[in-house]
């Protein structure tokens, strides 16, 4: 979810086609389902160690540690953690001696689902180890969830300490139903020494504090705040910056009111942001000295320009990306720019770059290299020196391994409306063969050129893969987004069943060996396209769905964004007659549920609710559940018996046929 704030006519038995050396499919569900061998990594400022994590066990993620200078180059275990319902989600260095860790997890105090976060600091050598988050304590008047996150790891002047926010939480006094610091509450930002956890608050708490954004020197130079009312965010923001030399908070000119800023340069003293220009986002940059002056910096005409590039340990901001039948990237910094298509001319493959760290200095680069036939290979660039060198593969499971090439495709709407996607088909295929509709999650967001995983794993099966970007999806403007995807479901949907019937139109598929999968919104995709079109689809699967809207804005009374939620859903009509859940008598093909019981962003509810009206209804359903695994379902045994059960279905009610 986006907010939370995502053949032959006639066969009777088609086989799968261009199965990779025949093999077995619990070997393509194991190594298209395990996880990423790189989940993050980071260079040191030196440019001399690299950090990385990997996963080393079912749910276990270890840290491990290069020494380019001192070492053979073998990864070094420092630390590890296991635990089922979290996991680490970065290390970054601060120091070249330290790093700051997150943790990030799903936990059910009071039976209420609920995120947390943990930071902590470990030494490069793994001896030391000190916890960052404030100390919880049996007496806080209310749960932290929010374990901290860093504004900046580089603060001028300040050796050893960074800058990261903290989520102040009032504690009972000893012995007494008084509340001790009641004042102090809501989210504030803290200087901490990252050997010792030693802190200093230098941005007060309050319960309207929504983030903050330091700029490249560890300065805290703007803060966002959410308008509440009895406890509920109502949507209404406000945005505050810091004049240069200054103590005090300027809100921001309202000449502006949809400008949105993400970042500053106080070299510059700007702060860049993005707002609509023509109904598509667009880059500015707004001087923060009081002149309202401010420079567009980057638009389109087509799709949005959503989101920027920034590069080392300061975060410097060297550009902005934008996604049209490819993510592209327009430089602020030529020097970049040069460099990153000489690394594309260099490296073999139609590769796209990123850079995904840098030294303090800037002389030696992290740059990941992958395409849709590539998942992807870390290299370490040394600009002095013009040498480039291997580090790691991001899925090294998959090294060697042919994959299928994603192909740009536009195919008309019943409207007319030429809607864009990805036509991904097995290697030497010819059609008509079996064939996946694979709508994306959000409603808010769209799919893109590059390696999938979930689409390369029904390519090796032998079918041919069409991804959507169905109206209401995000990055093509405001009018394609629309009145979002719940909303306007029956023309989003609509979108989607046309994308099978155009597979179909142009013999790349077989109307009786074509089935369509999806999750989170793509789930309720797949299931609200049987409520228009029962016949279309023999087979539908659906991972963690949502599958009942008025539920679904039930559900989030128990969080702080329901009046956000419940105006996204909208109310009317479209609210029964566009959940799959109430509309369960119309479904005839045979239905494959998933749900991970830790899900904060589809409650496993509309699942078990799915499940409960299939069969009452007297349709063929079947429902796997994950104890304690949260949206994304990304543990390796999970994922390799969600594909597994998945192809044995689709085999089974394709195929088989």
């Amino acid at each position: 979810m986006g907010y939370r704030m995502y053949l032959l006519a006639g066969c009777a038995c088609l086989a799968p086609l261009q199965i990779q050396a025949q093999e077995s499919l619990e070997e393509t569900a194991v190594a298209f389902g395990t996880r990423p061998s790189v989940l993050s990594i980071s260079l040191s400022p030196s440019g001399e160690k690299i950090a990385y994590i990997s996963p080393i066990a079912a749910s276990t993620e270890g840290v491990f540690v290069v020494d380019l200078a001192n070492g053979d180059g073998t990864p070094e275990l420092i630390e590890y953690y296991d635990d089922i319902g979290s996991e680490l989600n970065y290390c970054n260095f601060a120091t070249e001696d330290r790093l700051v860790c997150q943790i990030y997890g799903v936990t059910r105090p009071d039976n209420v689902l609920l995120y947390f976060t943990r930071m902590f600091s470990l030494s490069t050598d793994g001896e030391e180890f000190e916890v960052l988050t404030a100390d919880d304590s049996y007496r806080q008047y209310g749960v932290q969830q929010s374990g901290g996150s860093v504004l900046a790891l580089d603060v001028e002047g300040e050796e050893d300490r960074i800058v990261m926010t903290r989520q102040f939480v009032p504690q009972r006094s000893t012995g007494s139903r008084a509340v001790r610091n009641a004042n102090e509450r809501g989210l504030g930002v803290e200087m901490v020494d990252i050997t010792n956890a030693r802190r200093r608050t230098i941005e007060d708490p309050l319960p309207e504090n929504g983030s903050f954004v330091a700029d490249e020197h560890g300065q805290v130079r703007l803060k966002v705040m959410y308008e509440t009312l009895r406890g509920q965010m109502t949507g209404e923001t406000k945005y505050y910056y810091r004049p240069l030399d200054s103590n005090g908070w300027v809100e921001m000119s309202r000449s502006f009111p949809e400008f949105v800023p993400v970042a500053v340069d106080s070299a510059l003293n700007v702060a860049y942001g993005f707002e609509e220009v023509d109904g598509y986002e667009a880059l500015f940059a707004l001087m923060l000295d009081g002149s309202d002056e401010r420079q567009l910096i980057l638009s389109r005409d087509d799709v949005d320009v959503d989101s920027l590039v920034r590069i080392g340990r300061q975060r410097r901001v060297v550009g902005a990306s934008y996604a049209t039948e490819k993510r592209m990237v327009a430089y602020l910094d030529p020097e970049l720019d040069a460099l990153a298509d000489q690394l594309r001319s260099a490296l073999p493959g139609n590769l796209s770059i990123g850079f995904a760290g840098a030294s303090a200095d800037e002389s030696k680069l992290l740059v990941i290299a992958s395409s849709d036939v590539d998942p992807g290979m870390v290299y370490l660039f040394d600009r002095s020196a013009g040498q480039i060198s291997e580090v790691l593969p991001l899925r090294d499971i998959l090294e060697g391994r042919e994959m299928s090439p994603m192909e740009p495709v536009t195919f008309p709407a019943a409207d007319g409306t030429q809607i864009p996607g990805y036509l991904t088909k097995p290697i030497g295929a010819e059609g008509p063969m079996p064939a996946i509709v694979l709508p994306h999650g959000g409603p808010g967001a769209r799919d893109e050129w590059g390696f999938d995983w979930l689409v390369q794993f029904f390519t090796a099966r032998g079918y041919a893969v069409l991804q959507p970007n169905f109206r209401g999806s995000a990055g093509y403007g405001s009018d394609w987004f629309g009145r979002n995807g719940f909303q306007a479901w029956e023309t989003a949907i609509g979108d989607v069943n046309d994308a099978g019937r155009w597979l179909i139109e142009q013999g790349i598929a077989d109307p009786e060996h074509m089935g369509i999968v999806g999750w989170s919104y793509g789930g309720y995709a797949a299931l609200q396209s049987q409520v228009l079109d029962p016949e279309l689809y023999k087979a539908v699967v659906a991972i963690a769905p949502v599958t009942d809207l008025d539920d679904l804005v039930q559900q989030s009374r128990f969080y702080s964004n329901f009046n956000i939620v419940e105006e996204f859903v909208g109310e009317g009509e479209h609210v029964r007659a566009g959940s799959p859940a109430q509309n369960a008598e119309r479904f005839q093909s045979p239905v494959l549920l998933f749900h991970g019981t830790h899900d904060l962003n589809v409650n496993v509810r509309q699942s078990q609710l799915m499940e409960r009206r299939l069969q009452d209804a007297g349709k063929s359903v079947q429902y796997v559940e994950y104890e304690q695994r949260d949206h994304q379902i990304d543990e390796t045994w999970a994922r390799s018996n969600m594909l597994m059960t998945i192809g044995t279905f689709l085999e089974e009610n394709l195929l088989d046929r």
